[in-house]
């Protein structure tokens, strides 16, 4: 059986420098909601990698499940961030890494 995630990547817009601790705050709650959902299967920020703010993996049913989520984004919604949203077909030893 295929297995997806649904990854999106939080891009930082020209307002980005001016997130407060009171976004960031909305944001995590925004995300420890999704992950008691059971909807998060990974995310987290990056460093040092020029104009993207980090990545959110999905667990959802479909890709528009996912985008939804995408735009209910704090930092989206507020306008200090854009997104792409990637299907990812899962593979690993159980599927032959999809050979």
């Amino acid at each position: 059986m295929e297995k997806w995630l649904y990854v999106m990547i939080i891009k930082k817009g020209k307002s980005y420098n001016k997130v407060t601790k009171a976004v960031i705050i909305r944001h995590v709650e925004n995300l420890k909601n999704l992950d008691s959902q059971g909807k998060i299967e990974l995310c987290g920020p990056f460093k040092g990698y020029s104009g993207v703010a980090g990545m959110v993996i999905f667990k959802t049913q479909s890709y528009e499940e996912a985008e939804a989520l995408c735009k209910q984004e704090p930092l989206v919604v507020e306008g200090y961030a854009t997104y792409t949203l990637a299907a990812l077909q899962v593979a690993h030893k159980e599927n032959h890494y999809l050979l």
